[in-house]
């Protein structure tokens, strides 16, 4: 019957990597547009339609294009980071893949960490537009030097690459919110900037499917090769349709822009006013505090996890092959759209569960607080991290079992070493997970 055929297509599915991933990211995509249809339907019960001033409309359109497309193109090289590396050969230099896709990954960073406050004071002194322009450009240069083998040619892109991205996260924002303040439309941004990330995770699902797809006809080149070409739409979309707008200058009439302008040219925040700030309020310091180790382990996950992806599929799928010789090949481009699709269904379970519609009968509100969901965010996060972390450790194991030789230790650390054994076994066999 149906029932039988329909066992049948997803076994079939499953008997392959892309297959396998592409039904994995086909669930997660249900599941999330069944929530985004409950929390619609929710949300039309309440609210009345209100007609949008025309104002905001323009505003939002100019916006949204430029952010979309500039973000597709950072997202477009996401998942092929560390394939694009670790196919270079350096000559002389010495040192297995891991060990130089993980120097030029800090050299990103690094450059992003040096220039950051520099480029900031730039895109305020110069304008907003021009900054997004120079971010197109430069990571458009950054992603050309994928092209060569020789190291300096990538390490000089990677450079270029971190200033665009101080650029990419500052400029395109300050300049919606600088346009905003002009018109009088500060009352909109809320709205807009939820658009913005609500689209953009949309936008970096569809980017992982073209990311492979372009891979697939050009090598792990490819999606930077194709991300050039959204970094020019995204730029000429700029460059015809934005005003400039520099600080001081954003307040509705003209006469009033000059006059703020001169009286706070010299008046501008420094580094020293904003460490003062976060010493007067340690809310601020724990907030970031708790953002940076969240991203530090984010990043340590986003270095590691295609090796690690790969070894597993390889490892797992090499039952199904007809070919024992040939390579498996790891559908990166669709686990990172997977890894996005996760992204969409947090937060439209952040929205759900912490809306403030929520009530019992009573009016009492039923939402969650944010503060609880992040700490239970924060929780899973570490038991994910930490089942990887056994799925793929030939260490961990090996340390449990001497650890639990010591006596005072044996009875509190001889479950871990079963988990252990038992997760590592787990994770290198998906299709039961699947």
């Amino acid at each position: 019957g149906a029932a039988s055929a329909i066992a049948e297509k997803v076994s079939s599915l499953a008997s392959t990597p892309n297959g396998s991933f592409n039904l994995a990211l086909g669930v997660l995509a249900a599941c999330t547009a069944v929530l985004k249809i409950s929390n619609k339907a929710n949300a039309d019960k309440d609210d009345e339609k209100v007609v949008k001033d025309p104002k905001v409309k323009s505003l939002q359109m100019r916006f949204l294009m430029v952010f979309w497309l500039l973000r597709m193109a950072d997202w477009l090289q996401g998942p092929y980071f560390y394939q694009v590396y670790a196919s270079k050969t350096f000559g002389a230099a010495t040192g297995n893949a891991m060990t130089w896709v993980s120097r030029l990954f800090l050299t990103g960073f690094a450059s992003t960490a040096l220039f950051g406050p520099l480029v900031g004071r730039l895109c305020d002194t110069y304008g907003r537009k021009a900054g997004t322009l120079v971010f197109s450009l430069l990571y458009s240069l950054g992603a050309m030097s994928t092209k060569s083998n020789v190291l300096g040619v990538l390490l000089a892109g990677r450079v270029m690459g971190g200033i665009g991205t101080s650029l990419l996260f500052s400029a395109p924002e300050a300049w919606l919110v600088g346009d905003a303040a002009r018109n009088g439309l500060e009352g909109s941004l809320g709205e807009t900037f939820g658009l913005a990330y609500a689209g953009d995770s949309i936008v970096a699902i569809l980017a992982g499917q073209m990311a492979g797809l372009a891979a697939g006809t050009r090598g792990p080149s490819g999606p930077f090769e194709l991300s050039v070409g959204f970094l020019i739409l995204g730029g000429l979309l700029a460059a015809f349709t934005w005003k400039e707008n520099v600080a001081g200058n954003v307040v509705s009439s003209d006469e009033e822009a000059g006059k703020d302008g001169d009286d706070n040219a010299g008046s501008k925040p420094t580094i020293r006013d904003a460490v003062k700030v976060v010493k007067e309020d340690p809310k601020i310091m724990l907030v970031g505090s708790i953002q940076s180790l969240f991203e530090a382990a984010m990043y340590i996950f986003v270095l590691n996890w295609p090796p690690a992806v790969s070894k597993a599929v390889s490892a797992y799928f090499a039952k199904f092959a007809t070919d024992s010789s040939a390579a498996i090949a790891t559908p990166y481009g669709t686990v990172f759209s997977c890894f996005m699709a996760c992204c969409l269904l947090g937060s439209t379970l952040f929205g759900q569960m912490t809306s403030s519609t929520k009530v019992d009968k009573n009016g009492k509100s039923k939402a969650v607080s944010t503060e609880n969901f992040a700490a239970g965010m924060l929780g899973l996060a570490t038991l994910a991290m930490g089942c990887a972390t056994l799925s793929i450790s030939t260490s961990t194991p090996r340390i449990l079992s001497a650890l639990t030789s010591l006596p005072v230790l044996s009875t509190i650390l001889s479950p871990l070493t079963a988990l252990a054994g038992t997760v590592s076994s787990l994770f290198l066999t998906p299709g039961s997970l699947i």
